[in-house]
């Protein structure tokens, strides 16, 4: 059996090719080596939509250097790109469009309206999700506020806590008005009145279906700062869901959000929910209950957008035990833990999406030698949607129910034993070629890559050499850091607009830690 290869795809930074997740990556193709997989990671700048080639990232855990080779398409893709306001976005736009077929762990999730709209049809997450709706005009949230003494108002594409404005309702018509701008910049609490309420959000360009309004949850410890906890959902070794760990977090002071970005600080999460429930109430028995909930939502939200790997759930817990969904989170991070001091758990969650992608290569590879009994079927080879959605790769399904994104492709496509295979074809049909001389079939995990005429000068992906030298990579080195986040003051007015606005094929949750 070919050794697996699975490639993490993600974005740069800037335009000096800057990954911000560099120490995971080098962490999972550790992990990968002792698991017999191979890990590369790559961009969608990096590929070569005519080779049908990537010249792809691989660290050397020997000499602890990164270089790069042109490599062909992995068996599996690990999308973990985030949402930018750049054109690099667009080439993932591009990427998804052109490979969206191929094998991938993770499908993108919609936006945080979206999300909310889709877990509200169900009556048993009614009641664990704020109240939101989308804002049109100031009438929204004028009617919020009269239901509610506290909302958010949060942009639906928003990741960090950048653009989120806290409003409290105050005695005699007045409203307290806090929170932070589109670079995380903390803006000082203003008090004012309902004129001056529509005012000072006159700058910030909240319609449009950007902003949702949210009611609050009281959520501020005795020192006054405010908390929640994150909780980590991802695919076991048996493509089963499972809690990997719940961890707490605390804002910085004068914040209106956890966000470690935004100079929160993490906690135990046991340790934290026990200094804050009411007496009488076992953290432990809110655990179980936050935990069961959370599989229950990725269940679901699988069966609706496809297959997931993992999700992370920003969870707020009330004196009473009460357990609220403020967002989920498709490409989480994993520091909270190791800066909770729970290191076994940071661990686990590098190293199980590597277990899940193991398991759906030899799953395939199993279906493909015909390891199965004559008529019937095993657990383990059954194919994507069939079974329980959440149990064993519930994201797949069949045709009719199957995301836009997935019907021209095959979700589990079969593959040859080496990723990027070349089959050629000697005489390409008429029909095909419409009499020009086509490019030879180039079959990738996810089938065949459509075929192009040959262009005068233009050598074939078969005929194009392999690049053997290994090429040193200095951005990706020990010595490139990115700078501080530390959060910075500043006033409300001449906040800056909302800025980011990508179409809804790419509208992502948000993902942050």
């Amino acid at each position: 059996m070919a050794r697996p290869v699975l490639g993490i795809l993600t974005l740069y930074l800037n335009d000096q090719k800057l990954l911000e997740e560099r120490p995971i990556y080098q962490r999972m193709i550790v992990a990968g080596k002792r698991l017999g997989m191979d890990v590369m990671v790559f961009t969608p700048a990096d590929v070569d939509y005519e080779g049908n080639r990537i010249n792809a990232m691989y660290y050397d855990p020997s000499s602890k250097a990164w270089s790069r080779r042109w490599s062909s398409f992995p068996h599996l893709i690990f999308d973990r790109c985030r949402i930018q306001n750049s054109p690099r976005f667009e080439q993932l736009k591009k990427f998804r469009s052109r490979y969206g077929h191929l094998g991938f762990l993770n499908r993108p999730l919609r936006n945080k309206w979206t999300i909310y709209k889709t877990l509200q049809s169900q009556p048993r997450f009614q009641n664990k999700q704020p109240q939101t709706v989308l804002y049109a005009s100031h009438r929204d949230l004028a009617d919020m506020l009269k239901k509610h003494p506290l909302v958010f108002l949060k942009p639906i594409n928003g990741t960090g806590g950048r653009g989120i404005l806290r409003i409290e309702r105050l005695a005699g018509g007045m409203y307290s008005i806090q929170g932070r701008d589109q670079s995380r910049k903390i803006i000082r609490p203003q008090k004012v009145g309902a004129g001056g309420l529509q005012s000072r959000l006159s700058s910030w360009s909240l319609g449009g279906g950007r902003y949702i309004v949210q009611q609050g949850i009281q959520l501020k410890l005795p020192s006054g700062r405010v908390h929640d906890y994150r909780m980590l959902v991802q695919k076991n070794g048996r493509g089963e869901w499972e809690p990997t760990g719940c961890a707490g977090r605390i804002g910085a002071a004068g914040s209106i959000t956890s966000n470690l970005h935004g100079g929160g600080k993490a906690a135990k999460m046991e340790e934290l929910l026990d200094s804050w429930i009411d007496e009488g109430l076992q953290a432990s028995e809110v655990r179980l209950e936050a935990e069961q909930f959370s599989i229950e939502v990725a269940e679901y939200l699988e069966r609706q957008y496809g297959r997931l790997c993992e999700l992370a759930l920003d969870l707020a817990i009330d004196r009473q035990g009460g357990i609220w969904l403020l967002e989920v989170n498709p490409k989480p991070a994993r520091e909270v833990f190791k800066q909770s001091g729970d290191i076994d758990t940071y661990d686990r969650a590098i190293v199980k999406p590597l277990e899940y992608a193991l398991y759906l290569y030899n799953r395939r590879a199993q279906r493909k030698s015909g390891g199965r009994t004559t008529g019937s079927r095993t657990k383990d080879s059954r194919p994507v949607g069939s079974g329980k959605a959440g149990k064993r790769d519930g994201g797949g399904r069949t045709k009719g129910s199957r995301p836009a994104d997935q019907r021209k492709g095959r979700t589990e496509p079969v593959e040859s034993g080496k990723a990027g295979s070349l089959s050629v074809r000697k005489k390409p049909s008429a029909k095909e070629g419409f009499g020009k001389t086509m490019q030879p079939r180039v079959r990738v995990p996810g089938g065949f890559l459509k075929r192009r005429p040959i262009l005068p000068g233009k050598p074939l992906a078969a005929d194009r050499p392999v690049v053997r030298s290994v090429q040193r990579i200095p951005e990706l080195e020990e010595g490139w850091k990115l700078e501080s986040e530390a959060p910075e003051i500043e006033p409300l007015s001449g906040a800056p607009a909302e800025t980011e606005n990508p179409d809804s094929m790419s509208s992502e949750g948000p993902a942050e830690s």
